[in-house]
């Protein structure tokens, strides 16, 4: 017989998915892409500023992580993974021109906010909240505002990119129609599946970040590229992974996260605008110079959320396999370099005589 307490934990995950679905289902009668992700990341979010509990496992982020990309890895099949080697050096520049975009950024939150050089800069640079918040820790300077502002471009992302591209594009007409009508087997998902749980683990024992992505992706794509017999999932299982990670993603957004970033909120967003403002403008230049079409350049050089400019891709049935690959390279770029940067930063901002404001 099960105890009071994990009756009481089944019954609150049950009331939070229900709410994140039930706003999942208006977003998707709005006909927003990604709707079910969109809904249920107002809600989490509605929930967390209201002051009420919301504790969901973190494995429901690993696994709606899994899910996505291995659904993004099908793509890499051999004609398209040649067809990317053309656009290598572009998928570099575009990383560099990203990290220098983020500095850009970074001076400008310094200017309106009076924030310090490191604050600012883990707060623009897309590195990603839980990295950029151990990284926070380890400069002394406090987490919550650079969690805030990483967060806070994730979800301008999401709420932002999809929806603008998808209505400019105008060739969709039902945003979730390319997702749900994929052909699937139950063999062929479930080696989809294995595939991934497989560079998952791999991509964790080597401590790769995001391995829940990255390596997903990279043993899905292996698979593709090798021409195994893998196949989508059923729609039901793309719309609980996209569930899970906008109730993971809204949860973030608390009452005392604004409190902490009180002053620091209003520059944060601003700053996050002049992001994606700059990096749209690299997008529609890289179209010029790459051939490809305006969709694709500027999903792939959104500043983050490859999860979801993914998933957009899918809908638009249009470079996915391009958007991923430029969203790697940059993961890959990024992350691994990121300690180094943050570390010089720091370095020129005390030779520079540019004190730390702890806020």
């Amino acid at each position: 017989m099960k105890s009071p307490i994990s009756e009481r934990r089944v019954l609150h995950l049950a009331t939070i998915y229900a709410g994140a679905l039930v706003f999942g289902m208006i977003a998707h009668w709005m006909r927003f892409p990604l709707p079910w992700m969109i809904g249920a990341m107002v809600f989490a979010a509605t929930v967390r500023m209201a002051d009420w509990p919301l504790q969901v496992p973190g494995q429901t982020r690993q696994v709606g992580q899994v899910l996505v990309a291995t659904s993004v890895g099908l793509s890499f099949t051999p004609e398209a993974v040649g067809a990317m080697g053309a656009l290598l050096i572009p998928m570099i520049g575009s990383a560099i021109l990203t990290i220098v975009i983020g500095f850009v950024v970074a001076a400008f939150l310094m200017r309106i906010t009076r924030t310090d050089v490191i604050t600012a800069v883990l707060s623009s640079i897309p590195i990603g909240p839980v990295e950029s918040a151990a990284l926070a820790v380890r400069h002394k300077v406090l987490p919550g505002p650079v969690v805030f502002a990483q967060t806070l471009r994730i979800v301008l992302l999401v709420i932002l990119i999809p929806p603008a591209i998808v209505a400019l594009d105008g060739s969709v007409k039902d945003p979730v129609a390319a997702l749900s009508r994929m052909e699937w087997t139950p063999s062929g998902s479930m080696l989809l599946a294995v595939a991934g749980v497989a560079g998952a683990l791999v991509a964790r024992s080597v401590r790769l970040a995001n391995p829940f992505f990255v390596g997903s992706l990279g043993g899905a794509a292996l698979a593709a590229a090798f021409s195994f017999p893998i196949t989508a999932y059923p729609y039901p299982m793309l719309v609980l992974a996209q569930v899970f990670l906008g109730v993971w993603l809204g949860a973030v957004f608390d009452r005392d996260l604004f409190r902490r970033a009180r002053g620091f909120i209003p520059g944060s967003i601003l700053a996050s605008l002049l992001l994606v403002t700059l990096c749209v403008s690299m997008g529609l230049g890289l179209t010029w110079l790459t051939g490809e079409t305006w969709q694709v350049m500027l999903l792939s050089t959104a500043p983050g959320s490859v999860t979801e400019m993914a998933l957009t891709a899918k809908i638009l049935e249009d470079g996915l396999a391009v958007v991923t690959a430029f969203h790697v390279v940059r993961i890959f770029i990024i992350l691994p370099l990121s300690s180094s940067i943050i570390s010089v930063t720091a370095r020129l901002a005390k030779r520079a005589d540019l004190r730390t404001k702890k806020k």
